[in-house]
């Protein structure tokens, strides 16, 4: 059976990243060069296409909340905030490099929390009414023990929440199917670098909580998911497509959304607030 690969989708999403940076050797020279840090990365994010929703600017560190593209890896994000931001800065004020101190914190957040988005999925099998049927074509997974992802430099904690459709919303998945495409899943997170911690298998769309690094972008991990899991049930189960009556495994389009830890409105609150 010839499958497309997917290489790129149409995308609902809504992703709040926390950022987080400091001067090097932590100089508390900021306070008094606030407005020229702020119109500098304000200027920085509209020239990128980075959607500003709070900055906070400190003696000696900088926050951000911004609301980016699945496109947008956060390592490269930070890579041209900081960079460029010191360029412009130590000429306008004759500073000398470095200003920044290396590494940085990311972390999602989201209109609603981690734990909220956790059981949402947890319940999507009352949500949709199979729990009535003897044995529901519902397959739930979560992670016992969470993956730790690591890069240099970096402290990060990146939770999103994916969601896929099967094409024209036909249903092609049972409760084994479910199972069989989550192990799989699993296998291609820890060879590719980024972690499944939970999934909700429907007969026609797909949940999952995925936490990935700085340098890989949400479209990325989707476009890895969907094409495996394409390959998987084209190799492993092709009679599924040829009964569902579709050339394809998944609608071109996916939703992802960030959570966290703290919401958005309140981590705004935060940042917004006098210290």
């Amino acid at each position: 059976m010839f499958l497309t690969t997917y290489t790129h989708l149409t995308w609902a999403y809504q992703l709040h990243y926390h950022l987080c940076f400091r001067t090097h050797r932590r100089r508390p020279f900021l306070s008094t060069r606030k407005q020229l840090l702020a119109a500098t990365l304000n200027s920085l994010c509209a020239l990128h296409d980075y959607h500003g929703l709070s900055l906070k600017i400190r003696l000696s560190d900088v926050q951000l909340l911004l609301s980016l593209k699945p496109d947008h890896q956060i390592s490269d994000v930070l890579k041209k905030l900081k960079g460029e931001g010191s360029r412009v800065i130590c000429k306008e004020l004759g500073l000398s490099p470095p200003l920044w101190a290396r590494g940085y914190l990311a972390r999602s957040s989201g209109r609603a929390t981690a734990r909220a988005v956790k059981a949402y999925l947890e319940y999507q099998a009352d949500h949709h009414g199979y729990t009535d049927r003897w044995r529901p074509p519902v397959f739930r997974f979560r992670i016992g023990v969470p993956k730790t992802l690591s890069v240099a430099h970096a402290s990060f904690d990146l939770k999103h929440h994916l969601v896929f459709s099967t094409r024209f919303r036909r249903s092609v998945f049972d409760s084994k199917l479910g199972q069989a495409l989550v192990y799989y899943w699993l296998r291609v997170a820890a060879k590719r670098g980024f972690a499944l911690d939970q999934a909700s298998v429907l007969p026609d769309h797909v949940h999952l909580i995925v936490r990935i690094t700085p340098k890989m972008s949400i479209e990325e991990c989707a476009l890895i998911l969907m094409n495996n899991g394409q390959y998987f049930v084209g190799t492993k189960y092709p009679e599924r497509l040829i009964e569902a009556k579709v050339e394809q495994l998944w609608q071109p389009s996916a939703y992802a959304g960030t959570c966290g830890e703290l919401s958005t409105a309140l981590l705004k609150s935060f940042l917004e607030s006098e210290d």
